[in-house]
């Protein structure tokens, strides 16, 4: 392992969270720096990394962050601040310019917006430009990268494209959708970043980065829908105020309207790669064709593939759109050791039935049998269970639950993942406009954290991809009723633990 240790801001962002796992692939020591550190725990890698609280615009934060720190990523932007951001980035990057400084850090990688500074550009564009000056200003060595359109599950421009062209048939926009873009896919910003940290000669320079291709806005769209098998024609609408298109964006996408306006507003210009010298320098980087990247996004349309932002809060109901799906995450304290909710929830449907409303659970499969699907099949393994099964007093039967097996079909569910004693997750095999699954996982609570020794976190996880308008009005008319089922299915499961 190397001796270098890497700070990355803005850890719970889209691209540091992808950065992150990259670095300890490679065997540098990680620094992770947010705001609210505790929103990073439901990540893979955050038992490998050191984690710090640290806010830019608190000097007095920023010290012990970056103490005895090599190189730092700063990924930071502040545009859901609204108005008078650009005042808040630019102070952020004074103070964190200066607290490096002080620390000795040797190199700063920066990620900022691509675009011609010479032109009439958008504010958060001039913002992110301007932040960078602020870094070239202080002492220590800062290589800026300046990126557009980033192409990739979870990315805030890539998920307005996915969301926007699932849902209208008629695709409408300003002419400005006529203006010009480089995007450039989520595998190589990582790789440029990389290997900004292991070329010396990039250091103290700016590079334009974009994929292969420039291609219209209104191509990235129309690319997507064909990708998709979604046939989509698009209607230019001269005059469409930015907030009217922004507000719409904020309501049908994951972007919140704040950043929905920046970018939208970011669409008036061009975004393209003037100075090729990032290829000359960093060689040793692939470009992805934007159809590529596409097709490796949706190719991740599963629930093991996403980044498990749903856990970032701590409410007991998180219902998000995140990386192409609608998520509804609910979890439930339980008096009962995993050991006695895990045959619980493994044990529903077949014979046992669901545990909640198990007549909507056959008025369901029924329907789904009308219109030509599977229906209800009961349970039906694909190995017998390894001892005989046992019925408890309260009539569930106990080995057919602990007998499941992956692969294995539960009604109108696949048996996809298992983890003893902790995880189960179904894959839907409904005939729906999209994909679905449900996942329940099972943990003990931390000693010191709960009322007794005897006491589990249930967490239940619904994941939906729905494809074109009909996946997303098949979500939308039904989400009342679904949540009713959530609510109380996960209730159950925790009753029927606590009392077997």
């Amino acid at each position: 392992m190397t001796s270098k240790l890497i700070l990355v801001t803005g850890a719970t962002g889209y691209i540091a969270s992808r950065l992150i796992p990259r670095l300890l692939e490679r065997g540098y020591r990680v620094r992770a720096m947010a705001r609210k550190p505790d929103q990073l725990e439901g990540r893979a890698w955050f038992s490998s990394v050191e984690v710090v609280s640290g806010d830019v615009m608190y000097s007095a934060s920023l010290a012990p962050a970056l103490n005895g720190v090599h190189t730092a990523y700063y990924l930071i932007h502040n545009m859901l601040l609204g108005r008078g951001y650009m005042a808040f980035e630019l102070d952020g990057a004074f103070n964190f310019a200066s607290a490096a400084a002080a620390a000795g850090v040797e190199h700063i990688i920066y990620l900022g917006g691509l675009a011609d500074p010479s032109q009439e550009i958008a504010p958060h564009l001039r913002s992110r430009i301007a932040t960078g000056e602020v870094f070239r200003q202080g002492k220590v060595p800062v290589t800026e990268f300046r990126a557009g359109v980033i192409v990739g599950p979870g990315s805030i421009s890539f998920e307005m494209i996915r969301f926007m062209t699932e849902q209208f048939p008629i695709l409408p926009g300003p002419n400005w959708l006529h203006n010009k873009s480089q995007p450039i896919a989520t595998q190589n910003i990582l790789d440029y970043l990389l290997a900004a940290l292991e070329t010396p000669e990039g250091r103290g320079r700016i590079f334009e980065i974009g994929g292969p291709e420039v291609k219209v806005y209104a191509d990235l769209m129309l690319a997507y829908a064909r990708l998709r098998g979604l046939r989509r024609w698009l209607l230019m609408l001269p005059g469409i105020p930015v907030w009217f298109m922004a507000w719409w964006v904020g309501k049908l996408t994951p972007v919140p309207y704040r950043i929905a306006r920046a970018l939208v507003d970011g669409l008036r210009s061009d975004s393209v790669v003037r100075d090729d010298s990032a290829r000359r320098v960093f060689s040793s980087v692939k470009l992805i064709d934007y159809e590529t990247a596409v097709n490796s996004s949706l190719a991740k349309l599963h629930p093991e593939m996403l980044e498990p932002v749903w856990t970032d809060e701590t409410r007991a109901v998180n219902v998000i759109k995140h990386e192409g799906f609608f998520v509804d995450h609910r979890c439930v304290e339980v008096k009962a050791l995993p050991e006695s909710v895990y045959p619980v929830f493994t044990s529903m449907g077949g014979r046992n039935g669901w545990p909640y409303a198990n007549w909507l659970w056959k008025l369901r499969g029924w329907l789904d049998k009308l219109f030509g699907g599977a229906g209800l099949r009961g349970h039906s393994p694909l190995t017998p269970p390894p001892f005989p099964t046992l019925r408890l007093r309260s009539g569930r039967v106990l080995g057919e639950g602990t007998g499941v097996r992956a692969g294995d079909l539960v009604d109108y569910y696949r048996v996809e993942s298992l983890e003893p004693n902790r995880m189960m997750r179904l894959h839907s095999e409904l005939r729906a406009p999209g994909e679905g699954w449900m996942e329940w996982r099972v943990d003990i609570v931390p000693a010191g954290e709960a009322a007794s020794a005897q006491t589990s976190i249930l967490t239940q996880t619904a994941f939906f991809a729905p494809r074109g308008l009909p996946g997303y009005l098949y979500w939308y008319l039904l989400y009342p009723l679904h949540s009713l089922v959530f609510h109380g299915l996960i209730h159950a499961i925790a009753k029927q633990s606590a009392s077997e």
